[in-house]
């Protein structure tokens, strides 16, 4: 099971034990307050980039000061990191060493070209990692289910009691 689904598993032990009404509010209501807070944190957050990203970007211009850069083509360059030598494509976001392209932020060796070239390394960054795209995530509102005074339910359908699996 992956982590989200063990983490709702967890938050939702008690409310198994409810109706099937009763169960899907309490499912509701827990995820109206994640996105809620949520939607909060991210409305509330000034930086370009999510903390986790800024932090992991700030690491990685540490990590770059070291290294010398030597242009090709205005977006190809070469970076010698300790006597190895890395090629970076600003303009495909690609490093040799991977890190570029699978992580979606800039890598020491991209960040130490983009440095070089007085380049801001957040426009290099995955849009997924900035608080606008976090807060659009929580935008979906979650609604609420009616009031069981209006539904509108069959005899035959009422009378069956439906629990949650086990």
């Amino acid at each position: 099971m992956s982590n989200i689904a063990e983490s709702i598993s967890a938050a939702l032990v008690s409310a198994r034990e409810l109706s099937i009404y009763d169960f899907l509010e309490e499912v509701r209501k827990m995820f109206g307050r994640w996105s809620c807070s949520n939607r909060k944190e991210a409305t509330q957050t000034y930086t370009t980039l999510g903390k986790k990203y800024q932090d992991m970007l700030i690491l990685n211009k540490a990590m770059s000061t070291r290294m010398t850069v030597v242009p090709s083509t205005e977006y190809l360059h070469t970076v010698n990191d300790g006597g190895r030598n890395y090629t970076i494509c600003l303009l495909e976001r690609k490093c040799v060493c991977g890190r570029f392209q699978v992580d979606e932020l800039p890598c020491p060796h991209a960040w130490a070209v983009l440095k070089s070239k007085f380049l801001m390394p957040e426009e290099y960054c995955s849009n997924y990692y900035k608080p606008i795209t976090v807060v659009m995530t929580y935008d979906v509102p979650v609604y609420p289910l009616p009031d069981r005074n209006d539904w509108n339910i069959p005899a035959h359908v009422a009378e069956e009691v439906v629990l949650p699996p086990k």
